[in-house]
């Protein structure tokens, strides 16, 4: 008999379709798990699993003398039924880039950190604390990031700051404050990153873009590089090998620096996760990392681990206190140091990864003209859309109640090389249960 995930996966995706399609109506009672293994030749566990995750899905329902049945709740029309001109009432579905599944934050095993946090933490850790953060986190940290990341820092060296956006502003300042003039940005990015640059009156000289991606060797009289080397916001290509080791080069040359914004870096799907370029050399590269697509931006949790000969300059731009909330932070140790994280991680790794595969999958079915841009990675993928078609498509997600970003909104104004048109999806804010019906609006628009 045939087993595994990808089988389980495989039946779960054809009932969640028979139940889209109206091949299912609500209602309808399906076969036992031992009676359909026996038809299909499967595992009966396959098929009981499979029918679990749909339970939980709100797919199906299952009640004691009534077996498994088709949720009352389900919209059975036909995937493809609605004109892509007819609106779509108060339904709405997030698919803006760069959030995670809220309704999968671990509350419990949270909730849990945080009564071992605090009952272990000292009185003084109340107080106004060091501005680097908490130790129990930074100790923590610093093992997380060598396992994980292959990023090799001394507690010491760790400053805790309040999302990467406040890390940035604070080597903003830095840089500023030794002379630097020029930290040049990928041409694809979030503006409120080089707005704060500018703000410290920092120019953002463009890096070349071509079809391998960013090529990350700035122009001569740049002062630092800032890059999403492990998955390119939002391009989402991983930076080759060999570029990787040429802006390592050029810091070391040139004694410039790389700020490395370690985007998804924990989202790595298909092979096992790249290294931070932080591991190449610890002393040219800042590494940016944070919990708010791990967890929740929310939390407000981020860090840098920096360079020895910046640190010092680092911790008094932050300020002469520990400005970000205490017990978050010794909850974040616990949560770390218990493997929590690491658990949590690979679950949220997981999801992310089948969402991405179902994407896929549904683009093969309906629009197979669209093509997928990146590597498998993170919580969005960019789809490569015919060219001219970018703004029309957009306004047709938006009379279908779709939040979806072009890729032009991120392209910098000074970019000459502009890609094709496309869609950045994120596939990270929508729910399980909801995930299906987004993808199926997503499908009508592309069709």
């Amino acid at each position: 008999m045939r087993a595994g995930r990808g089988v389980r996966r495989a039946l779960a995706e054809a009932v969640r379709e028979a139940v889209r399609t109206g091949h299912l109506a609500p209602g309808t009672r399906l076969p036992s798990s031992r009676q359909l293994a026996a038809d299909l030749g499967l595992a009966r566990n396959t098929v009981a699993d499979a029918y679990t995750d749909l339970v939980a899905e709100g797919w199906l329902t299952a009640r004691g003398g009534s077996g498994t049945l088709v949720a009352d709740r389900m919209n059975t029309r036909p995937i493809l039924a609605r004109s892509a001109a007819e609106p779509s009432g108060d339904l709405s579905h997030d698919l803006i880039p760069g959030n995670p599944d809220l309704t999968a934050f671990p509350r419990a095993a949270w909730l849990k950190a945080t009564r071992r946090a605090l009952a272990a933490a000292p009185d003084d850790a109340l107080g106004y604390g060091d501005p680097r953060g908490r130790p129990e986190l930074r100790a923590a940290l610093a093992d997380h990031l060598a396992r994980a990341r292959s990023a090799y820092v001394s507690p010491e060296h760790i400053l805790i700051c309040a999302g990467v956006s406040h890390g940035l502003q604070i080597l903003s300042g830095v840089l500023a404050g030794r002379g630097a003039r020029n930290v040049a940005v990928e041409s694809y990015g979030l503006d409120r990153y080089w707005g704060l640059l500018a703000a410290a009156g920092l120019k953002t000289p463009l890096l070349p873009f071509d079809t391998h991606g960013t090529d990350p060797v700035p122009p001569v009289g740049t002062d630092a590089v800032l890059l999403t080397p492990a998955h390119q916001f939002p391009v989402g290509t991983a930076l080759q090998r060999d570029r990787r080791t040429a802006v390592v080069d050029w810091a070391r040359r040139t004694g410039g620096l790389v700020l490395e914004d370690d985007y998804d870096g924990e989202f790595r799907f298909g092979r096992l996760s790249v290294g931070a370029l932080q591991g190449l050399d610890p002393d040219c590269v800042v590494y940016l990392g944070s919990a708010s697509k791990t967890l929740a931006p929310g939390l407000r949790l981020a860090w840098m681990a920096l360079p020895p000969a910046l640190a010092e300059e680092a911790v008094a731009a932050k300020g002469q206190i520990d400005s970000c909330e205490v017990l978050s932070q010794l909850t974040m140790a616990e949560f770390i140091t218990s493997g929590a994280y690491d658990r949590h991680v690979r679950a949220a790794r997981r999801r992310y990864r089948d969402r991405r595969d179902a994407l896929v999958t549904a683009l093969a079915q309906h629009a197979p003209k669209v093509r997928v841009i990146g590597t498998p990675a993170g919580l969005h993928t960019v789809l490569a859309l015919p060219p001219g078609t970018e703004q029309r498509v957009l306004q047709s997600a938006t009379r279908q109640g779709i939040k979806v970003a072009g890729l032009s909104r991120y392209r910098h104004e000074g970019s000459v090389n502009a890609m094709t048109d496309a869609l950045v999806v994120g596939y990270g804010v929508p729910s399980d249960a909801a995930w299906p019906q987004a993808l199926s609006a997503l499908m009508r628009i592309l069709s």
